[in-house]
This record gives C-alpha cells, structure tokens and sequence, in this order.
C-alpha cells in the first residue's frame, strides 16, 4: 500500500540503517512522500515517532479531532464494510458514508496519528493501521473505533492490513515488520522472522491471491508468497528492481498485478512464477511514468489502479490491458473504491473525490 505524493517520479536512493529519522514535517512534505515513494520519502521526509515524554498529551491519548474539513484532508485508503465506504488518513480522521461517497460522517477515533490503511473481513468488522505501528479496530462498520495494538518503541509505521476472517490477519510495515493475530486483534505477535528480508526492507503491501494464498510486496522490489496464507514464506525473484507500493488479486485464480515507480505494472497468472509488464501507453505516444499507489478488485470483476498525478487507470480484462485517464486536478491518489452506479470514489491529496468509470469527476448533473 501506502504511499504519497512527491514532486518527482524518479525513486529516491536514501535509506536510512535504522529508524530513527529526523526531517521537517511539513504538511506539504508529508503529502508528497506517501504516494510516489513512500517506504523511501515518507520515513526520510517526516518523524516517524515522538516519545510520550516529548509528545503533548492530546497527541497520544485523544481522539481524533472532529472537523468539517476532514473529508478535504490527507486520505490514504478506502475499504467497503458492506454497502458503506470507510476511508482513513492524516491525523487520525477515518470517515463513512452511506450514500455512495456523496456525504460522510467523521468516526470516533482514539488517535490522531497518520492511519495509512484499512481493511473490513465482512459489512461489520475491520482493522485499520498507521503510525507508532497503532492498529485499531470496528466492530460496527467504522462509526466507532477502540485501539488493539501500538508499539512506540518501534518507532515504525504499519503500511497496510489483510484479514482472511473474524480471527486470523497480518499487518505489515516499515523496516520489515510484519504482525500476526489469531484471535482477532486481541493479541499481536511479531512474525517478521518468517520473511527472508535481512536487510529489513519495508514491506509497502499484502494482498490475497484467488485461490493461491498471500504475496508481499515492498523495497527495492522486494517480493514474497506464501501458499499456506501467512505460515509460511518465500522469497521471489521479482521482475523490477524499484519500490513496489502495493498488490492486488484479479477474479482469476493465481491472477495478480504489483505495481510502483515510475509506472512500473507487472501481472502474473501463476501466482508469482512469472511475470509480465503490462504496457500503459498514454495519448501522444508516450508511455506512464507516475508512481502507482493502489489497486482494487471492483465488485464488477474489473480493477482500478490508482497514483502519482491523479493518474487513474482501470482494466477490464484482468489486468491485461488498461485505458488511462490523468485527472486535470493532478492531484496525487492514495486508494481506491466502488462507488455504486458503477462510479469510483477515489482518495489521496485532496481527500474524498467521486469520480466516472473512467476517473472523470463527476458534475453535480451526473
């Protein structure tokens, strides 16, 4: 998952050997790190972690500050919990709505740290993660949230969550972390040991493979699959050398599509033995060169990818092919989701956007 916006599309050669990092925090930093490489800017641009001793006590132990202006806010990820949209982001604000994405209703939420994923295993229960490696929970469909888990000395965030039910789900994270429940949330175990990632890249995205099992995407094209859905890890021979940003599963069984820099998209039909650039030609006779954020599996069987320059491009025949469209806003995108009527509700810089089949924006007449 995860990632923000960035001025350019090239990846950064930083890496810091720990997790202490220090920079300006910026607002405007903060946005460009997440979407164009965000294992890479976002832990060099902002801190990752203020002690308890050095944070205000608003910052670790209040709720999220109810604002008007929270669906124009930071949004990094956007799940379904049934028919209703639940999308998290910037300080703590996770909102829902009931309509398609036309209204949204802020969560109570006891945090106000940066949330950068989140994930519903049915209409009513479902887990969102973020910074100080906080991992929160609903068991009403996002209207109200109690934490699970945090870990400040880790001093990392979590950059995204899957759960395969009620009880069993991974969060993965910065520098390699990777977490696991089989009771739901009610306890955490650190199972980073399983992955073979000595150099403990961060591992920027999880996702479900139909009938196949489970692959991690991260750092320097880092890559790992697990047939036994979390048990067990291997190590993949990935097809690029960049940042990977995210996953996703198609309606076909083995099918999956991992995406990053530069426009970087590769498929695979046998879960991760091979893999195959997909061409994304754009008007002009130029091909896309921004940073690809995230994916979804649309109800309808087709896929939605999201990124850098409010690029939105969408395939109908399991990621074989794609038809782009660059929004005029350029303004960078974070997730993405179904909004009814065939429409997509799209979130990023900017906050909440409702947008055409296509990635238009809709007009009041639509």
């Amino acid at each position: 998952m995860r990632e923000h916006l960035r001025h350019a599309t090239g990846e950064l050669s930083v890496r810091s050997s720990g997790p202490s990092v220090s920079a300006s925090p910026s607002p405007l930093r903060k946005s460009l790190s997440l979407l164009g490489a965000f294992s890479l800017l976002w832990l060099a641009a902002v801190p990752l972690h203020a002690s308890a001793a050095d944070a205000p006590a608003s910052d670790t132990d209040g709720y999220a500050i109810a604002s008007a202006k929270a669906p124009s806010s930071l949004l990094l990820s956007v799940s379904h919990a049934g028919k209703r949209l639940v999308a998290v982001g910037d300080r703590g604000h996770i909102l829902y709505s009931d309509d398609n994405g036309k209204n949204w209703i802020q969560a109570k939420v006891p945090t106000r740290q940066l949330l950068t994923a989140v994930f519903f295993v049915n209409d009513k229960k479902g887990w969102a993660v973020g910074h100080d490696a906080q991992i929160l929970v609903s068991e009403d469909a996002g209207a109200t949230w109690t934490r699970q888990f945090e870990d400040l000395k880790r001093e990392a965030p979590l950059l995204d969550v899957w759960f395969q039910d009620e009880s069993h789900g991974l969060a993965v994270g910065a520098y390699g972390a990777m977490l696991e429940t089989r009771d739901g949330g009610k306890s955490w175990e650190d199972v980073s040991e399983r992955l073979d990632n000595e150099d403990q890249f961060h591992l920027n995205g999880i996702a479900a493979v139909k009938d196949s099992g489970l692959l991690v995407v991260g750092e320097s094209g880092s890559l790992f699959r697990s047939k036994d859905w979390g048990q067990t890890w291997e190590k993949l021979q990935g097809p690029y050398e960049g940042s990977l940003f995210g996953a996703v599963g198609t309606a076909q069984p083995g099918t999956v599509l991992i995406y990053g820099l530069r426009g970087h998209l590769f498929r695979s039909t046998d879960f991760g033995d091979t893999w195959q650039q997909v061409a994304l030609p754009i008007a002009g006779d130029g091909v896309l060169e921004f940073g690809l954020a995230e994916g979804s599996l649309l109800p309808d069987g087709s896929i939605a990818v999201v990124g850098n320059s409010g690029s939105v491009l969408v395939s109908k025949d399991d990621g074989r092919t794609f038809n782009i469209f660059n929004r005029p806003d350029r303004l960078a995108l974070a997730g993405v989701g179904a909004a009814g009527d065939g429409n997509l509700v799209l979130v990023g810089q900017g906050g909440i956007h409702l947008a055409s089949a296509t990635g238009a924006e809709l007009t009041e007449q639509q």
